[in-house]
């Protein structure tokens, strides 16, 4: 017989899991907005940095009233830019987005993957995701390839992606 403290000792329980903040699944899409100032003087990635699971979506909106931007991975098939994702990750590049355009991504395979916009990464417009772990990453291979100074001072470090889950634009 189950007595009057195990039900309250199991009611108990569920209502504390309920309670707990929900943890997000790897079908939860997650947003990267593009934006600018509007009179194109500043663009940015927000977030610049985020970590996620492996199978999550990742989509980017261009919010930016004034210009247009790509989504575009570190990759040699994009404008023979260095490698700066996991080894067997497909790269990607959105083509140019108008305001209010999206394009969407699913990551697989776990690592470090490095992002920029196309027509502003000399100003800086990149972003880093972490999938998973980040295990070997191609950092001091690719930061011994060239990229603009603004985009490489930009990225933030794995290690505050890693502790904070999500890094946004200074």
């Amino acid at each position: 017989m189950i007595s009057r403290r195990h039900v309250f000792r199991i009611g108990g329980g569920i209502l504390a899991g309920l309670a707990l903040p929900r943890l997000s699944l790897a079908s939860d899409p997650v947003e990267i907005r593009m934006q600018g100032k509007a009179d194109g003087s500043h663009v940015w990635f927000d977030p610049i940095g985020l970590r996620i699971r492996a199978g999550q979506t990742i989509s980017w909106i261009n919010l930016d009233p004034g210009n247009s931007h790509t989504a575009t991975a570190y990759h040699p098939k994009n404008f023979e830019h260095p490698l700066r994702i996991p080894e067997g990750a497909e790269p990607w590049n959105s083509d140019y987005l108008l305001p209010n355009e999206t394009f969407s991504v699913t990551l697989t395979v776990e690592g470090v993957y490095d992002f920029f916009c196309a027509p502003h990464e000399h100003a800086g417009m990149v972003g880093r995701i972490i999938v998973g772990r980040p295990g070997k990453t191609h950092s001091e291979e690719a930061a011994a390839q060239e990229i603009p100074e603004a985009a490489r001072l930009a990225f933030p470090s794995i290690d505050e992606i890693m502790n904070r889950g999500i890094v946004r634009p200074a």
